[in-house]
């Protein structure tokens, strides 16, 4: 793994965003896979701000995003579809078309499942996939557990991931869906290239564990052992327990 350590979370931002800039000039049609949460803020910030300067197009590139909440539709504020419009989606110039996401709503949740994986595939996989990492040590939405599930699938969330993600729901998480559907760990192993950003002491020891623990089903980012190409993107916390 190619491990990269920031001073502050605006460093570590600002390095995947330009890291991001940096392959789209390479290839413009890159197929990107595309997290939400607050790590993911700052860098979508950021390449908002390339944007505007010129530095960064997405005209030609193609987005999928990991996750999404079942049960809501996409135009409720606390969708992850409202997340990627109001964080990025709205201030570049990625093409509507270009953009896939997983239908929280969708009348047969598995279909739409498997029409996911059916559309990665069609567009080629997805060549570099920006991941976080949950304070339960989750990737997308899968949670730790005996088993784990290959392919994009309907996922039950475990209490804290619900916690993490109350702000989008008025700071209530009785109010985050107890379910939402998720790329499968299989289907993100798929990608030609992994970078992880992580942020704060609050993930350091799953960083740690990811890292140097055993492969895991109760701790699925430490299958990005398993990969090929992956980076790591930590602020100076996050990194606290490497040496």
């Amino acid at each position: 793994m190619d491990i990269r350590i920031f001073d502050s979370p605006d460093q570590t931002a600002a390095a995947v965003a330009q890291r991001v800039a940096d392959a789209l000039a390479c290839e413009p049609s890159l197929v990107l896979g595309l997290p939400t949460g607050r790590t993911s803020i700052g860098v979508y910030e950021q390449l908002r701000e390339l944007h505007a300067r010129g530095r960064v197009d997405f005209a030609r590139a193609v987005a999928f995003n990991l996750d999404e909440f079942a049960g809501i539709p996409p135009a409720h504020p606390g969708s992850f579809r409202s997340f990627m419009d109001r964080h990025l989606f709205a201030h570049v110039n990625l093409p509507p078309t270009h953009i896939h996401f997983l239908n929280g709503v969708a009348e047969d949740l598995d279909a739409e499942c498997e029409r996911y994986e059916t559309a990665i595939e069609a567009a080629g996989g997805v060549d570099l996939q920006l991941l976080g990492i949950g304070s339960n040590g989750h990737i997308g939405f899968n949670e730790p557990g005996d088993e784990l599930t290959a392919r994009t699938h309907r996922v039950r969330l475990a209490e804290s991931t619900r916690r993490d993600n109350a702000a989008l729901f008025d700071g209530d998480p009785a109010r985050v869906p107890r379910e939402a559907l998720s790329m499968g760990m299989g289907t993100i192993l798929k990608a030609g290239g992994l970078i992880l950003m992580a942020i704060g002491a609050r993930k350091a020891h799953c960083v740690e564990r990811a890292l140097r623990g055993p492969i895991s089903t109760h701790l699925p980012a430490s299958f990005l052992q398993l990969h090929r190409r992956v980076e790591l993107y930590l602020d100076r916390d996050a990194a606290g327990r490497l040496t």
